[in-house]
């Protein structure tokens, strides 16, 4: 098992590497009648993730011979980029192999830090396959996303700067992917504030960690699409599962709506642009999967902001309200109807389509497909109440 010492010396090794990020209080839960939030902002380090934590704490306890054949990692996102971004600066050859349909985005940043990206396969399990190879023809070293650990100890390094930050913290609220970030910040929390609380949070559609607590055992999982997409993984680790086990207080999932909330949330009231799975934490929250008493002092980690900006724009869209479809009469004065009551609700039209040829609607009635800008998501529930009660049919553009 990792030793808080183990996280101590990580500190000291990787000290002026990374960024101290800072850990301030949340002025929008504030405003929403939540206890005491503060955010630990990972996205600032210097790739966009915490990520940069565990590689170059892995990086800087390689033998020289290791440092001159280089290093390995089958990855499609923040720890591929945060491996080969420490590796260039340390002067060790990086390899990377990353999935055929891997983002063109994650490619090309991953390429720019000086990486050697190979690309093979449809997942990151297929890549593991070639990386194998590499280690033997090449002498490589791997250096895993998670299950190692001197990773586990890097990002561990993050909860000894939280509890100098926020001394009276009563619970930490940490996503969980494979399992490294969870395993180092129990390990720091349950050796210097034992009565904190830590919570792990995951994506319903990849449960790993719930499975695998329920099983008693690190289990497979065949994951699911997800917003998450950092912390989608088949399995977490075998050496991060019985930090998990012995040292996390609960485990919760949310929903992929639940997430895209919690992104808009972070964009609107923060203003601060986080990814899917550094956004889970907060979705807990705002979803009452966890609901912090009024004397709880609660760190919400938000891991990483490497979010694609055409997800990042379709988020914005939903998050104000827009894409909803009304279905109304074909009668004079229904379209100024349906306006009139946006219109006193307080609400902008941004843009409107009024079509008579949509193939599900009956004879007699018109579409009409407004995309409006309003307060949130309660402004648009009042909004869509108010036309459902005028007779009216409404539902969300696909």
């Amino acid at each position: 098992m990792l030793s808080c010492n183990d996280i101590i010396a990580a500190r000291g090794r990787i000290r002026g590497g990374i960024v101290e990020t800072g850990c301030p209080r949340s002025l929008g839960l504030d405003r929403s009648g939540f206890a005491r939030v503060h955010f630990k902002t990972e996205f600032r380090q210097k790739t966009g993730s915490f990520k940069d934590r565990g590689s170059l704490n892995r990086l800087l306890l390689l033998e020289p011979a290791q440092r001159e054949a280089g290093v390995v990692a089958a990855s499609a996102g923040n720890h591929a980029q945060a491996l080969a971004y420490h590796s260039a600066r340390l002067g060790i050859p990086c390899t990377i192999v990353m999935p055929d349909a891997a983002p063109l985005i994650k490619v090309t940043k991953t390429r720019g830090y000086g990486a050697r990206v190979i690309q093979t396969g449809a997942t990151i399990t297929d890549g593991m396959a070639r990386v194998d190879r590499l280690v033997e023809e090449e002498g490589l070293t791997v250096v895993h996303a998670f299950d190692d650990p001197a990773v586990m100890a890097g990002q561990g390094t993050m909860a000894l700067e939280i509890l100098e930050q926020v001394p009276d913290v009563t619970t930490l609220v940490v996503p969980i992917g494979g399992g490294g970030m969870i395993a180092g910040v129990a390990t720091v929390v349950k050796a210097r504030r034992p009565g904190a609380r830590v919570i792990g949070v995951e994506a319903s559609a990849s449960p790993g960690a719930v499975a695998s607590l329920e099983a008693g055992r690190p289990v497979h999982l065949e994951r699911s699409d997800t917003l998450a997409d950092g912390i989608a993984v088949k399995r977490i680790g075998d050496r991060t599962f019985p930090h998990i086990q012995a040292l996390v207080d609960d485990v919760v999932v949310v929903d992929e709506e639940e997430i895209v909330r919690a992104i808009f949330f972070l964009m609107e009231s923060e203003k601060v642009v986080v990814e899917g799975g550094g956004a889970v934490g907060v979705a807990a929250i705002l979803g009452d999967r966890i609901r912090p008493g009024s004397a709880d002092v609660t760190v919400c980690i938000l891991s990483g902001g490497n979010i694609d900006m055409n997800v990042a724009s379709k988020i914005i869209d939903r998050g104000r309200g827009a894409g909803r479809w009304v279905v109304v009469r074909d009668r004079p004065g229904y379209l100024n109807e349906v306006t009139a009551v946006v219109a006193i609700a307080g609400a902008n039209v941004l843009h409107i389509e009024h079509t008579r040829a949509f193939g599900d609607i009956s004879v007699g009635h018109v579409s009409i497909e407004m995309e409006i800008e309003t307060r949130g998501r309660g402004h648009v529930a009042e909004i869509v109440a108010e036309l459902r009660e005028l007779g009216h049919q409404v539902g969300e553009v696909a």
